[in-house]
Order: structure tokens, then C-alpha cells, then sequence
């Protein structure tokens, strides 16, 4: 698996990018799959992966591999897929047809259905969970900047996949229940949308106590919705998921000194839900929001709150006027 075989990214956005970039520079042999604007951009800039923690490494474009050519799956030992929940039944299709029959394949999407989709396609190859708990902002002109922290986890193999891909700067850890851990990313990746309706950066947000308090009650809902279905989400921080809305809601001072303290942030950073209204995109909302009230459905709890939320996402998107500026009442439906 990890010979002199190509790591493909299929899909190389901000996510891809950076973590094709970070294994590229740690001298692992990468190749990334690329839409047109993309290929042109890293071909004229390179790559300059930037972190919150002041860090930075650069790339030249000939240190990687690029291709709007599916094809480029073909000789692929790992592929990793980073591409929008949307289009991984169109990327399955393309690795079913080029890759190798014993080529890993390791989904690093948003949303928990993205395996069973690539499971169904790809037949009798091995496809692994993951889980990308940090958020990357693209800069422009090559450069992607990680703006939170955090491992990324995929399912536990016999052949430790987590360890062979993990590199300096980009921990891999393996994981015995990536399914818990991808609810749990997934109640926290709730908070994109209010990040995304409201304009600001995911610090200010957490800074303030009623959009805290706004997402505690949109994580309290899917909790309830989870416990329901018989489902355990495993936290990404010491500090159980149960016990997070709770926090959110406490004081600025209590929670700086209790929660504040377990995530890093950059003052900048911003959620890839927000990204895509920004850029006039269709976002994931129906994979976040929607995978929870699916399963409200079928327990038949309550989700008032998520269900406007995503109303109002919707809207933005119809709009195409980019992130809507809501307040905390304005979205509650009380302003």
C-alpha cells in the first residue's frame, strides 16, 4: 500500500489540498484529481500551506501531480476522498473505473453516508471511514490556511492505515468507532450553518454567549435525535458531548475558563458551509441538518430549531447574495 504508489486526492479543494500538500511536502508521493480553476491556480502559484500556529511550508507545482483526468486514478495505492457529499457517487464511478482493485479508499468528507455510497459502488475494495475535525480556509493564489486544530481519525485495518498515512504536522489516528466519531464531528459541524447565516468568524461566534447559546439548543436537538436512535457520539475534546450544551450556555468568563481553553482557533477561521454561500455554491446542509432530522424522523423527535435553520440556508442559496447576516432572534424566528 505505501510504496512508491501514489496517494490520489479525489477532489482537491481546500481540504485536498492542504492534506495532499502536508503529505507531499513529508516527502509521500501525491497526486490530486482537480477541477480546471484549481489545476491553473497551484500550476502558476504552487502550494503554500499556512496553520494558525504561524506555520507555513510551500510547494512548487512540479512536486505534485495534477490531472482533471479521472484516469489519474490508475496506478493510486491510497485514495482519499475529499469532494462534496453531493459528488461522491460520480467520484466512486471514476475510481470504480480507474483505480486499482487493491487500492484503499479513505473518505475524509463531511456527513456520515459518504462510506455506504462508496461501499455500494466500489464493490470488493477497501473503503475506510474518516473523520477531518479541523476547518481550511482557501486564501487565493495557492495558499490554504488551517484555522482549528485537531487529528484527523480514520477506521481501524488490519493493515494500520491511519499510521502509514500519518505524517509531521498531520496526525492520522486510528480509531474502533469512526461512526461514533463521525456523529460527534457532524452535531459540531451544526454550528456551520449559524457561522454561515450569520457572517462570522467561528471565534466571535463562540465569543458570544447568545449565538453559543443558539447553537447549544441546535446540538440538543440533534443529541436528543442521536440518544433516540440508539446512537453514541464519541466528543472530539475530553469534555463529553452531553455535557457541551450546557457549557455553551454558561457565562463568558465560566466558559472561556472551562471549554475555551480545549479547541484553537484562528480569530479568522471561518466554516466551509459559509465558504460555499460566500462563493454562490450549494452547500452540504442536506448531509448535516438533514442526516439528524432524517433520523428525528424515524424517532420521531422534535427539531424545530434545525428545521428553520435549514429553511434559512436554503433561502441564501436561492438568494445568491452570500451569507445573510442573521442575529440570534432573526434566526430563532423571534426578531
Amino acid at each position: 500500500m505505501m510504496t512508491d504508489r501514489p496517494i490520489v486526492l479525489a477532489g482537491a479543494g481546500a481540504i485536498g489540498c492542504f492534506v495532499g500538500g502536508m503529505l507531499a511536502t513529508a516527502g509521500r508521493r501525491v497526486a490530486l484529481l482537480v477541477r480546471p480553476r484549481m489545476k491553473t491556480e497551484i500550476e502558476r502559484f504552487g502550494l503554500r500551506l499556512t496553520d494558525f500556529d504561524g506555520s507555513e511550508k510551500k510547494l512548487g507545482a512540479g512536486q505534485l501531480a495534477l490531472s482533471e483526468d479521472p484516469s489519474i486514478f490508475h496506478s493510486a495505492g491510497i485514495v482519499l476522498v475529499t469532494v462534496k457529499s453531493a459528488d461522491t457517487a460520480d467520484v466512486a464511478d471514476q475510481i470504480a473505473q480507474h483505480a486499482p482493485e487493491d487500492a484503499v479508499i479513505v473518505s475524509l468528507q463531511n456527513g456520515v453516508g459518504n462510506v455506504a455510497v462508496l461501499r455500494e459502488r466500489l464493490g470488493r475494495r477497501r473503503v475506510l471511514a474518516g473523520m477531518v475535525p479541523f476547518n481550511v480556509i482557501a486564501m487565493g493564489e495557492g495558499r490554504f490556511h488551517r484555522s482549528t486544530s485537531g487529528d484527523i481519525h480514520i477506521g481501524e485495518d488490519a493493515e494500520n492505515t491511519a499510521a502509514a498515512l500519518s505524517v509531521p504536522g498531520l496526525a492520522m489516528r486510528a480509531s474502533g468507532d469512526i461512526t461514533g466519531v463521525q456523529w460527534g464531528k457532524l452535531i459540531i459541524n451544526l454550528n456551520n450553518a449559524l457561522s454561515a447565516l450569520s457572517d462570522m468568524p467561528l471565534a466571535a461566534q463562540l465569543a458570544n454567549r447568545d449565538w453559543r447559546r443558539l447553537f447549544a439548543d441546535q446540538m440538543a436537538e440533534g443529541l436528543a435525535a442521536l440518544k433516540a436512535a440508539g446512537i453514541a457520539p464519541v466528543s472530539a475534546t475530553p469534555i463529553p458531548m452531553n455535557w457541551t450544551p450546557a457549557l455553551l450556555r454558561l457565562p463568558d468568563m465560566i466558559f472561556n475558563a472551562i471549554l475555551g481553553r480545549t479547541m484553537k482557533i484562528d480569530p479568522e477561521a471561518r466554516s466551509s458551509m459559509w465558504q460555499d454561500l460566500k462563493q454562490g455554491r450549494k452547500t452540504e446542509i442536506d448531509y448535516l441538518q438533514g442526516a439528524v432530522i432524517a433520523l428525528a424522523e424515524q424517532s420521531h423527535v422534535e427539531v424545530p430549531l434545525m428545521r428553520r435553520i435549514v429553511a434559512l440556508i436554503k433561502q441564501a442559496e436561492a438568494a445568491g447574495n452570500g451569507p445573510p447576516r442573521l442575529t440570534p432572534p432573526q434566526i430563532r424566528g423571534v426578531a
